[in-house]
């Protein structure tokens, strides 16, 4: 699947918020995220708009790792809708 490309930082932390994600802290443009769900995992997203696709990529490749999953698993799962 294709990963999308105008998705905000804000709207990526809201994706991940079905997966147990919360915002824990917020450093200047950058949003950290922690779920306790299947193991403590932390990610930091930056609060852009648009994010880079590689920076999308990347931070959804560690969250389908955490969870056992694929990437293109996660972006169906979040995007499949749009696109």
């Amino acid at each position: 699947m294709r990963i999308p490309r105008d998705v905000t930082g804000s709207e990526l932390a809201h994706a991940l918020r079905t997966l147990g994600y919360t915002v824990t802290r917020q450093t200047g443009s950058h949003l950290r995220l922690t779920t306790l769900e299947q193991g403590e995992h932390h990610i930091t997203i930056p609060k852009h708009a648009p994010l880079r696709v590689g920076t999308i990529a990347a931070i959804l490749s560690d969250v389908a790792q955490h969870f056992g999953t694929t990437r293109d698993e996660i972006v169906d799962r979040f995007f499949g809708k749009r696109y």
